[in-house]
């Protein structure tokens, strides 16, 4: 039978050196947690490095996500889930109501979300300008964020959970981009239908 050669005393390493690879090991682990896995997973940047890097607006994105997340569990536990026929009611009300407005509207947005699915909207508008919409939500809940962003300044207008529609104005802050961000966070696909008119240049849109 082999046997294997035991090594000598000799060639064993010291406790120093020892010593020295743990702490080299504990400020690698250390360097990787504060530049790519607290930016990357939960948006904190101690460094700045995450930011260089494009992680730290990845870990923001996805704590944003887990918090309304967390607020949509929250606001299900608090009501529960609507039943169908009464957002069939709910609709039917509303669309009745629209429809006896007279219909003046310049443009409509009208598109589905499949559960998860987001989509967005953003009209072009100077400073001063102003907008009318109305948003109506067929076959479920929408979750959306009307905000505005241009010339390195962002405001957010309004935020909604679980909407079912709404209506108002849009009174641009500033000249740039002036919009909805919408998700679906029910487990069913609904429509969502936007009349828009008023003072804008543009509308784009899409997923």
């Amino acid at each position: 039978m082999f046997n294997a050669r035991k090594p000598s005393l000799e060639e064993l390493p010291s406790s120093a050196q020892l010593l020295r690879s743990t702490i080299l090991a504990a400020i690698g682990a250390a360097a990787i947690l504060l530049v790519v896995v607290l930016p990357a997973e939960y948006g904190i940047d101690p460094t700045g490095a995450g930011r260089v890097l494009g992680l730290t607006e990845m870990g923001e994105i996805k704590r944003e996500l887990s918090e309304e997340a967390e607020r949509d569990r929250k606001a299900d536990a608090g009501t529960g889930n609507r039943p169908a026929f009464v957002a069939g009611l709910l609709d039917l009300f509303i669309g009745k109501a629209h429809a006896q407005q007279p219909d003046t509207w310049t443009d409509r947005a009208e598109f589905t979300l499949a559960p998860g699915e987001t989509y967005e909207l953003k009209l072009t508008m100077n400073e001063g300008d102003v907008a009318e919409y109305r948003m109506v939500v067929a076959g479920g809940r929408v979750n959306f964020d009307l905000h505005a962003h241009g010339g390195g300044k962002s405001i957010t207008y309004d935020k909604s959970r679980g909407s079912t529609g709404a209506d108002g104005k849009i009174v641009a802050a500033f000249t740039g981009d002036h919009g909805w961000f919408w998700r679906n966070r029910d487990d069913q696909t609904l429509t969502v239908t936007v009349d828009i008119r008023g003072t804008y240049s543009g509308l784009k849109q899409g997923r």
